[in-house]
């Protein structure tokens, strides 16, 4: 059974961190970074500890 963190909510099923009966992560921390050098839209950060299931 996956540990949920009930303060990183997460809706990235494909991720071996997210929680398979709750949309929440099972890490209790994760990274957040960007890919671009000016960020200034929500589509331009992301989660660093995604891993693929």
């Amino acid at each position: 059974m996956d540990k949920v963190n009930k303060s990183i909510r997460c809706t990235v099923s494909q991720c071996t961190n997210h929680c398979t009966a709750d949309d929440y992560c099972s890490l209790d921390c994760i990274t957040v970074g960007t890919h671009e050098n000016n960020p200034s839209m929500d589509q331009c950060t992301d989660c660093k500890s995604f891993r693929c299931k």
